[in-house]
């Protein structure tokens, strides 16, 4: 049997959240990206796209179906690259309220960067580009 080769146009990450309204805030006026488009049900606004460049990324709010002490983020991590300044990224990053860890510095693999943390658990690493 043979296989075909995916030819995918994009990647999207969707990441499902507590506080949506909080997680909107925080992933525009943290780390710069724009909103795009809400989803809403029955009136209510249930999800977001949010785009950066030519990346996007959903936030959707948990329904609580699986309790509301679900642990998320655990194992997942985004990584962003950007020719943006890394210093003024972080701290902009930490007056919206992110938790962000040290200042821009040497990545183990080459670029300069600098990890955060948003409330729900999920990690995202921003980096200049691989040397």
């Amino acid at each position: 049997m043979s296989t075909t080769t995916l030819q995918a146009r994009s990647v999207l990450t969707s990441l499902t959240v507590n506080d949506l309204p909080r997680s909107t805030r925080l992933y525009t006026e943290g780390l710069g990206f724009t909103l795009q488009e809400e989803y809403k049900m029955e009136g209510k606004v249930v999800g977001v796209m949010l785009t950066s460049g030519d990346s996007g990324l959903m936030l959707t709010q948990d329904d609580f179906a699986k309790g509301k002490d679900r642990v998320k983020g655990t194992g997942v991590r985004l990584y962003v690259e950007t020719q943006q300044d890394l210093t003024t990224l972080a701290k902009q990053a930490k007056a919206a309220g992110l938790t962000v860890e040290g200042d821009p510095a040497p990545l183990g693999w080459g670029p300069m960067g600098f990890s955060l943390t948003d409330p729900d658990g999920f990690k995202v690493t921003v980096s200049g580009p691989v040397n």
